[in-house]
């Protein structure tokens, strides 16, 4: 028990007086980026889903008129 107890002594220590911590600015900065960036991938894959499910389609409707 004694050794789970220094760990986390340690553990606050480190995260206290060793970890250097981003500024608010820089937190702001890349929460942005990370959401534009989410956002773009979401628009491409969404193109992406719609343009093979239309391609999709249309094979089949081709398929069926085919063996009609």
């Amino acid at each position: 028990m004694s050794s789970f107890i220094d760990f986390l002594k340690g553990s606050y220590n480190e995260f206290r007086h060793k970890v250097e911590w981003p500024k608010w600015s820089d937190l702001q900065s890349s929460t942005i980026v990370v959401t534009i960036a989410t956002v773009i991938l979401a628009l491409f894959t969404f193109g992406v889903d719609e343009l093979f499910s239309k391609a999709i389609s249309n094979i089949i409707g081709m398929l069926i008129n085919v063996f009609n």
